[in-house]
């Protein structure tokens, strides 16, 4: 049947297929046969349809963003809230977990502290409400402690230290994994103190670490600085202890028996 300007409906794809690539909707492009055959059939009205693929394409826009995000994160691995068992570690509070990700704290530029031993979960923990967070819109970075340190180290050693600094503080939250790993000399422990600083009460700083507070003197050798870095750290934060029995091996261990009875 004729359309509008006497097109045909050849003609009509046609020239729908142009216009979105010169206006740039790829979602609507890839979609709007399928959308115009269900609004045919739904009897949808003009404005109906016309919603139906701004949504779509809005929606899509939206994911793509969120991908973008997650990628510029640099996380080292997919991890997620709904992959996560909480059963399995009864130290982690779900309620407080489903708080957190809703990023009310990053939006206050508030800290987070993930304490516990190897394998009771503070990396997934981590990587995931660093996910969550970049898929509501926030900028984050994940770095390991040992790597943002060296990264400093060389930017001093090249004049670009102002430069890096200033780079790491831009992002609404900067998760640092396995703090406390690794004895810091005086000189790295300041140029990281260096960064909480600039970041301190305007954007978020999470952090995984194996070691309490009171062990971290093994990383930071100052007393002084070590008790200002867990200030900048602590004050008006989250502070999740996940223990120290790990669910990781544990869960290893019954996979064996399981194979080993089978």
């Amino acid at each position: 049947m004729p359309r509008q300007r006497g097109l045909t409906e050849q003609a009509a794809t046609a020239a729908i297929d142009q216009a979105c690539r010169m206006l740039r909707l790829p979602t609507i492009r890839s979609q709007f046969p399928e959308l115009a055959e269900t609004a045919g059939r739904e009897q949808m009205s003009y404005l109906g349809f016309l919603s139906e693929l701004l949504l779509a394409e809005c929606d899509d826009r939206a994911r793509r963003r969120s991908e973008r995000r997650i990628k510029a994160a640099g996380f080292p691995r997919d991890k997620s809230l709904r992959k996560f068992d909480c059963d399995a570690n009864p130290n982690i509070d779900p309620a407080m977990v489903h708080t957190l990700a809703k990023c009310e704290w990053i939006k206050k530029g508030l800290p987070l502290c993930l304490i516990g031993d190897s394998g009771t979960g503070k990396s997934h923990l981590l990587i995931a409400l660093g996910t969550e967070a970049a898929m509501a819109g926030y900028r984050v970075k994940y770095v390991l402690a040992t790597k943002l340190v060296n990264e400093l180290v060389e930017a001093a050693d090249e004049k670009q230290l102002t430069k890096t600094i200033a780079r790491y503080g831009r992002v609404d939250l900067l998760c640092i994994d396995e703090l406390g790993y690794m004895e810091l000399d005086r000189r790295g422990a300041e140029l990281l103190f260096q960064v909480l600083t600039e970041r301190e009460e305007k954007n978020s700083v999470a952090i995984a670490s194996n070691e309490s507070f009171s062990g971290w003197t093994k990383t930071f050798t100052d007393p002084r600085l070590c008790a200002a870095i867990v200030d900048r750290l602590t004050f008006g934060g989250n502070i999740i202890e996940t223990g120290t029995d790990s669910y990781r091996l544990a869960t290893t261990r019954a996979r064996a028996e399981q194979q080993a009875v089978s």
